[in-house]
Order: C-alpha cells, then sequence, then structure tokens
C-alpha cells in the first residue's frame, strides 16, 4: 500500500473513490477541509467533530463545496436491525406518537478502562466522553423523537476510576489492559490524566414536548445498552447488547418480539 508523507499529496495522487478519515477527532475538521478542497466522496468516523465552533465551520465549509452529501457520517446504530424493525412499528403506527424516552449506555469496566487509558481519556482530543462514545444513541433518540433538542440538563463525574479502587491483585488488573491503546497511552486507568466523567446522567426535551433521560457508565459489570420508547398508542423495550426489541399495544397486546441473540435472521 503506499504510502505518502500528507492528506494533500495522498488526495493529488491517488484521488480515491472515498476518502475515510479515521483519525482521533481533534483531526477530523482539517481533514475533512482537505477531502472537500480535494472534490472527493468523504467517509467519516463519528463524532464529526468535537465543538459548537466546529460544526459552525464545517457547515460552512459543506455549504462551499457542495453540501452535507459530501460527507458520510459513521453513525452505524442508525442500520442496526434494533433500528429497522422500530421504524417498521412506528411507521405502521403502533406507538402512535412520541411521548418519552428513556435509554442508557452502559460498558464493562474493560472497555471503561480502555477510555481511561487511550486518547479518548483527554476531552480536548474528543469533545468528551458522551460525544466520542453516545452519539450513536442520542443521535437515534432525535430520529425516534423526530425532532431536535431545546432544552438540556446533565450530571456527572468521576468515582469509580480513581486512585481508591485500583486493583489489588495482578490478576484483578489484567481486566483492566484486554482493550490495547495504539496513540497517547497511558498504563494506569484509575491514575490517568484523562479529564472525561465514567458516569453522567442527560435529560433533554425535544421540539416536540417529548423528553429523553439517558445514563452512562463506564464500569458495568454486567454491561447494557437498553432503551423504551413510551408512545400514546403503544411502547417499544430494546437491548443492542442483550439483544431484543419488543413492541406492546397500551391494551397489552404483545404486537412484535424480535430475537437478535444468533443475529436478525431469529427474529420473529
Amino acid at each position: 500500500i503506499p504510502r505518502y508523507p500528507s492528506i494533500e499529496s495522498m488526495l493529488s495522487d491517488a484521488r480515491p473513490d472515498l476518502y475515510c478519515v479515521f483519525s482521533p477527532n481533534v483531526f477530523h475538521l482539517e481533514q475533512i477541509r482537505l477531502g472537500l478542497e480535494a472534490g472527493v466522496q468523504i467517509f467519516t468516523e463519528k463524532p464529526v467533530v468535537i465543538s459548537i465552533e466546529e460544526t459552525l465551520e464545517l457547515a460552512r465549509l459543506l455549504a462551499l463545496h457542495g453540501g452535507a452529501a459530501r460527507a458520510m457520517v459513521g453513525l452505524v446504530l442508525r442500520y442496526s436491525q434494533h433500528m429497522v424493525d422500530l421504524r417498521r412499528a412506528m411507521a405502521d403506527g403502533q406507538l402512535g406518537e412520541i411521548v418519552s424516552l428513556e435509554a442508557n449506555e452502559h460498558i464493562a469496566p474493560y472497555h471503561g478502562a480502555f477510555f481511561m487509558r487511550d486518547w479518548r481519556r483527554k476531552t480536548h482530543l474528543t469533545g468528551g466522553y458522551m460525544l466520542e462514545k453516545c452519539c450513536h444513541d442520542l443521535d437515534i433518540y432525535n430520529m425516534i423523537a423526530g425532532a431536535r433538542p431545546v432544552r438540556v440538563a446533565s450530571f456527572g463525574g468521576r468515582k469509580s476510576f480513581v486512585p481508591a479502587y485500583a486493583p489489588a491483585t495482578t490478576a484483578e488488573a489484567e481486566i483492566f489492559h484486554v482493550k490495547k491503546s495504539v496513540w497517547q497511552s497511558s498504563d494506569d486507568p484509575f491514575r490517568s490524566d484523562g479529564d472525561i466523567i465514567d458516569f453522567q446522567t442527560a435529560i433533554l426535551q425535544y421540539e416536540t414536548g417529548s423528553s429523553l433521560a439517558f445514563h452512562t457508565n463506564l464500569n458495568a459489570p454486567d454491561e447494557h445498552r437498553r432503551f423504551c420508547v413510551m408512545g400514546a398508542r403503544g411502547m417499544a423495550e430494546g437491548d443492542f447488547v442483550r439483544g431484543y426489541l419488543r413492541v406492546t399495544a397500551r391494551d397489552g397486546r404483545r404486537l412484535a418480539e424480535y430475537d437478535y441473540t444468533q443475529g436478525a435472521a431469529t427474529k420473529g
């Protein structure tokens, strides 16, 4: 595979059909700008950029270079079987108007420790944990609500990955090094120089008046990624980790039940 001294030289020489931006978040805006100026189609990893200021600058660049279609974004939960089936239930009127949602993303200690050791532990490189990790979830709940948030309140902190809870044995410490870091890494997740949270709760109100309560935690031994969508005519409940989706009418009838534990083929 050819190697290049700069992105500019690669874009000029290779003229790729698709230019992929998979670098740490802090570099995205500049690298997307180079792709837009070179006239190539872009696929960028999430989150696209790390601040409101960068968002506005990206909007300006997209308007200047052909619009949002020039840059695809890797928000993959949009295309999960859970969301395909949930959107179908919503389109069929099984939920009615969306009233309220509750959801979470809880990751296991080995994964939380990765964030505390990796470059992702630093807000100035990522935009913060909620943006780096939970943007998938917030994206799909905006989609389900069919609106953007107008009010947000959020509370969080760091209480698990602190020196007081560092492992006492080598065997236990191995848990926190399962997932390897490859750039700007720190060896000890309990004493690192990171500034991200390890738990956070957010409440959102959408333009439609519906609301979302969202909770994330980086130290959940039995991890899950659940959601519950409450509509005026029914509800949908599912879990991306435990692999199910249930749709229930307001009279208690089970309208759909999907088991994804062996892949989408087992849905019923």
